[in-house]
């Protein structure tokens, strides 16, 4: 019982996000359509795990401003006990990088790390798939980052195709505001009815092209968001990923992006990140076996 496993919990961008529509019937009714583009970067939070013989399941540090009952990783934990009927528990340590509310995913993320990494210390033996499909339960970005494959989604994120974008490095920059997505999907200006597109005409079409239907909403919500995005598309075109707060910019070079980082003069969090097409949480897990 002494074995450790520390592994990464990456961080996603949604390099386009359409809202289709909502769902009318079945478990997800009310919930929105979507069509995304999810790529990782290779950038993110970590995660450290020990089992542990007596059941518990012991986080530190907490979160601030996250209850326990609301938290990931502790959710995640306790759903593949249940699932698996083990008896074991763990202590994990968390080294927390990713803003909250930045839709950089880092919550589901870490949802993720935590299935597999216990899975594979608690001897279970479930399939990435299977795992997914407890993940969905958690939250609808959890299963990309279960699978591990830059992605075209739909419907509430959790249909998901293999694709390979292009891997340039990004900006990304987080304007100090947690933005809330119910509110984002509650509210009534929202673009909720983008005529849906296949994936093979996204990709065609290209990044030029792609959009994300929760900015305008986002930035009419949350200046601050606003002033951001109006900052940094002066130096390249600029989206917003998921529902924010982060914002990110495409470039060609680490040196390009670490420029224009260094012209930043707001308080605001930002860093440069590299687009990747496998998730670095299976790229550790791969070098293991």
């Amino acid at each position: 019982m002494n074995e450790a496993l520390t592994l990464p919990s990456p961080a996603k961008l949604n390099r386009m996000l359409h809202i289709t529509g909502r769902i009318e019937a079945g478990p997800q009714r009310g919930y929105h359509r979507l069509q995304t583009l999810f790529q990782f970067l290779d950038i993110g939070d970590t995660l450290s795990f020990r089992p542990r013989d007596d059941g518990e399941l012991r986080l530190s540090p907490q979160i601030s401003g996250v209850n326990e009952q609301d938290n990931l990783i502790l959710r995640a934990a306790r759903k593949l006990q249940e699932e698996s009927g083990t008896r074991l528990g763990a202590d994990i340590l968390l080294d927390k990088r990713l803003p909250l509310g930045g839709g950089l995913g880092g919550g589901s993320s870490n949802a993720a790390t935590t299935l597999l990494a216990l899975d594979h210390l608690w001897d279970l033996g479930y399939s990435r798939q299977h795992l997914a499909d407890l993940g969905l339960a958690l939250g609808a970005d959890v299963p990309v980052f279960l699978l591990g494959r830059a992605a075209w989604a739909e419907g509430v994120g959790e249909q998901l195709t293999p694709v390979e974008l292009d891997t340039p490095f990004f900006l990304v920059v987080h304007p100090g505001v947690s933005v809330s997505t119910p509110a984002i999907f509650q509210a009534p200006q929202l673009t909720r009815h983008s005529p849906p597109i296949t994936m093979a005409r996204a990709l065609q079409r290209g990044a030029s092209s792609w959009r994300n239907d929760c900015e305008a909403t986002v930035c009419a919500l949350y200046p601050q968001v606003a002033e951001a995005r109006e900052w940094l598309s002066g130096f390249a075109p600029t989206l917003l990923t998921g529902t924010g707060a982060c914002l990110f910019a495409r470039f060609d070079s680490a040196d390009q992006a670490a420029w224009v980082k260094q012209q930043i003069d707001h308080d605001w969090q930002a860093f440069v990140a590299r687009g990747v097409n496998v998730s670095p949480l299976h790229a550790a897990l791969g070098c293991r076996h």
